[in-house]
C-alpha cells in the first residue's frame, strides 16, 4: 500500500483551492493515516517511504494517502499542500 500521485483534472484543483493549507519545512517523521487524507502539493518535493517502497512528488502533484497507511515523510523542499481528509 502507498500513495497515489498524479496530475489532479480542472475540477480536483478547483476542489483543491477550497481546502485548508498545510505547510512544513524540511524534516523526516513518521506518520500513519487513520483516514483517506487527499492532498494538492502547491510547492516544494517530498518522498514517503512506505513498506511498498518510496514514493516522491512535488509542486503540481494531486496525491491521495490510503487510509491505514504507515509511512515516514522526508521533506526535501519546505512543503505547502491543500488538504483534505476522508
Amino acid at each position: 500500500m502507498k500513495p497515489a500521485v498524479r496530475k489532479p483534472t480542472q475540477k480536483e484543483q478547483k476542489e483543491a483551492n477550497e481546502w485548508p493549507i498545510w505547510e512544513k519545512e524540511e524534516s523526516v517523521f513518521p506518520w500513519e493515516y487513520d483516514e483517506k487524507e487527499t492532498c494538492l502539493i502547491l510547492k516544494g518535493k517530498a518522498a514517503v517511504k512506505c513498506p511498498d517502497g518510496t514514493v516522491e512528488f512535488a509542486a503540481g502533484d494531486y496525491v491521495v494517502f490510503p487510509v491505514g497507511l504507515k509511512c515516514t515523510w522526508e521533506i526535501k523542499e519546505k512543503i505547502k499542500k491543500h488538504y483534505k481528509f476522508g
